[in-house]
């Protein structure tokens, strides 16, 4: 009998910690329900004590999923746990998850606080988690860099107050795959009660080795859950892919035995979704989602999948939900059939009002590109979304002039807390008079980070999806825009970063 593999995922925790990829309530939501239909076995839904927009985040995803355990993470102190069990009430199945730094330099450096303190606070924290619910887990944050003697103390102090998973944090990437395993292995031996938990992983990206140091825990660790993220997304260079473990174990089942409960056939449509959402862009060759991760250029390659697929291929890319862009529908559909599109990918929409509301933009969209492919259908909806959250600043239409020899000149009309206003600006390409043209009126005082297009689909047609990431005062935000017109897209996504930076919502982002 093969065992059970955990899949906990953190993208809606660790994952929003990469700079610019804060969501709202809403999209947290969607993206529970995705991460639901993948069919994950827990989701760490955020932090609840780190702003009040985690805390209603959390709260809204417990009621909304049922089938996963809903975990929130929580520093190891009575307020956190007891804000954690707050948002969580109404979860079908719950998880506190708390954690303290165990390694010398954080104990010293950032808590100031001895080791026996740690310890007796490691102890407490536990110990008053387990008075909201009996799923308790309990990780030593910088693990991988704290000493082994003191690991097992605090460790076994845990279990006894009643921990049921343990969750072995290399937070800042340090780990090497043999070193990790075989630590990991270590404490397993030398913890008494070691066999009374589930043992867990959870690896950060920044030597490349997140998903090698995840997969060694488990074989030679003897973990049997592993935290990760759609996309490796996260802090820093990211956290262990979700879809590379997954997509590991079932592949070569012969060396892993593992089984787990992933529906891989949802597995590409939540990258897209938590990409489309976040506005941080798959690059082509990311294994498994990556759009170029089935395709093949040589022409030995070429040749040899034609005579028999499993030449060149490992997988198959339908077994992770890859297709062919398949046109669903166009100017002629009706509502009944769009509607219908709608549950078929997933998106819910709350009232009849947003299924009319989308549904005006499909046909808006519909007499502008004669084909209509999924990924647009999810692009409108995200876009849609987006101009009601927090929307403080909305597109209403723009002019722009641009010729040979000439400094490229906009008019753009936005309105700015309901009110419209004209602006205009040059600059030196339409995107920069656009944005030039906005901040005379806004004045905002950002800083733009980061331009990027990417086209949603393929051919001339396809809509440009852009984002924009801004910084000010300390926080990244990031602006996403769709439109067939990339100018136009550019200014929806200039204006949806302003939203982000003008709701001034702050958070905390502890580390694990």
């Amino acid at each position: 009998m093969a065992d059970k593999l955990i899949i906990f995922d953190t993208t809606l925790r660790d994952g929003e910690q990469s700079p610019g990829a804060s969501m709202t309530k809403d999209e947290k939501v969607r993206i529970a329900r995705q991460l639901e239909r993948l069919k994950v076995d827990v989701i760490e839904a955020g932090f609840a004590a780190a702003s009040q927009g985690d805390f209603e985040s959390i709260k809204a995803i417990s009621l909304a999923v049922r089938e996963p355990i809903i975990c929130s993470l929580s520093r190891a102190n009575d307020r956190d746990i007891s804000r954690a069990a707050e948002a969580l009430a109404g979860a079908e199945r719950k998880r506190i998850h708390t954690f303290i730094a165990t390694s010398p330099l954080h104990m010293e450096m950032k808590l100031r606080m001895s080791p026996d303190q740690v310890l007796e606070q490691a102890i407490q924290a536990v110990r008053f988690a387990r008075s909201f619910t009996d799923d308790v887990e309990f990780s030593p944050e910088d693990a991988s860099r704290s000493d082994i003697d003191f690991l097992c103390r605090v460790i076994e102090a845990v279990i006894k107050e009643g921990a049921t998973t343990i969750n072995f944090a290399d937070t800042v990437g340090y780990g090497v795959p043999e070193l990790y395993g075989n630590t990991l292995k270590t404490l397993r031996e030398r913890i008494p009660n070691s066999d009374k938990v589930v043992w867990s992983v959870h690896c950060h990206n920044d030597l490349g080795m997140a998903v090698a140091n995840s997969l060694a825990g488990v074989m030679i660790g003897g973990a049997r859950q592993v935290e990760c993220t759609i996309n490796g997304l996260g802090e820093r260079a990211g956290n262990t892919a979700l879809e590379e473990i997954v997509m590991a174990v079932r592949t070569r089942k012969d060396y892993f035995n593992l089984d787990f409960g992933i529906d891989t056939t949802q597995i590409v449509a939540t990258s897209k979704l938590v990409s489309q959402i976040t506005g941080f862009a798959v690059q082509p060759n990311k294994a498994v989602v990556g759009a170029n991760a089935f395709a093949h250029a040589s022409g030995i390659h070429q040749d040899g999948i034609l005579k028999a697929r499993d030449t060149y291929e490992i997988m198959r890319a339908e077994d992770v939900g890859w297709a062919a862009n398949k046109i669903v529908l166009g100017k002629l559909s009706g509502r009944n059939a769009f509607k219908q599109r709608l549950q078929e990918l997933g998106i819910a929409l709350e009232s009849e009002a947003e299924v009319n509301a989308a549904f005006t933009r499909f046909k808006e969209l519909a007499d502008k590109k004669s084909e209509i492919f999924d990924e647009d259908i999810m692009s409108l909806v995200s876009d849609e979304a987006h101009s009601h959250d927090n929307e403080y600043y909305r597109y209403v239409s723009l002019a722009q002039h641009s010729e040979t020899g000439e400094r490229p000149s906009a008019k753009v009309v936005f309105a700015i807390d309901g009110v419209e206003a004209t602006c205009q600006g040059n600059g030196n390409g339409p995107v920069d008079a656009i944005v030039n043209a906005i901040e005379s009126k806004t004045q905002s005082g950002s800083e733009l980070l980061l331009f990027s297009v990417n086209a949603i689909t393929t051919g001339t047609q396809s809509q440009g999806e852009v984002t924009m990431r801004l910084s000010k005062a300390g926080r990244i935000v990031n602006g996403v825009g769709a439109d067939p017109d990339i100018v136009v897209a550019s200014a929806k996504a200039y204006l949806s970063a302003l939203n982000k930076l003008h709701s001034k919502i702050e958070k905390l982002n502890p580390q694990l």
